[in-house]
């Protein structure tokens, strides 16, 4: 494993828990698109689906269990725990609009065509927009809290460092995988503007907001 690898890991694992700190110690969820976390949490039960049958080492097994149970806990707190403070009208991305042409391109562009290589694919598909909602929701609303900015940064920033990962191990490994890069590039490029406003707003001690 590589240090982009690493750090991202950890970067995407840290989005998580500030999330999930902030729903915890607010007591609310405003602000969070319920619908990108039930998006990630399929992603996720999608992609580790051969948690029991395929073991890479004990890093990437408690990966795996983290990432599905953090996402999981998360839909938990928003549509359950904290359900009363959950915005569901300015939540309103429609998801069936990407949940389904991710599974119709899953089933057309895979590396093989067996049910736990097209989940996994679908997980990569889905992964690259699964941000659209809350990104729509910051829209919406016009701006976004500052411990959510600094969710959607980490998040961001997992995918832009797996980016450099992946051309590190091209260069020193030959691995290349298409539909894993360009997703992961479909799905940084989504973050771009996000960036840009984080970096000119937030971090000047300012509220961040997108266009309307």
């Amino acid at each position: 494993m590589n240090v982009f690898r690493l750090v991202g890991d950890l970067s995407h694992l840290l989005a998580i828990l500030i999330l999930l700190i902030k729903i915890w110690k607010t007591r609310s969820c405003a602000g969070i698109s319920g619908k990108s976390q039930i998006l990630f949490a399929i992603v996720f039960a999608s992609r580790y689906l051969d948690l029991f049958l395929n073991f890479i080492s004990v890093y990437n097994t408690i990966m795996k269990v983290l990432f599905i149970v953090g996402s999981l806990a998360t839909v938990f707190l928003m549509y359950f725990k904290f359900k009363a403070t959950y915005d569901s009208n300015h939540d309103s991305f429609r998801v069936e609009f990407l949940v389904v042409p991710v599974g119709g391109l899953a089933f057309l562009v895979n590396h093989d065509f067996t049910p736990l290589e097209i989940l996994w694919t679908f997980s990569i598909y889905l992964e690259s927009v699964a941000i659209l909602p809350q990104l729509f929701m910051v829209s919406k609303t016009g701006e976004a809290e500052t411990i959510t900015s600094h969710y959607l940064f980490a998040l961001g920033s997992y995918r832009a460092l797996y980016i450099l990962n992946w051309i590190y191990r091209y260069y020193f490994e030959g691995y290349f995988d298409l539909i894993a890069v360009v997703s992961g590039c479909v799905q940084t490029i989504l973050y771009c503007d996000f960036f840009y406003l984080y970096i000119t707003k937030v971090l000047k001690g300012k509220k961040l907001s997108l266009p309307a």
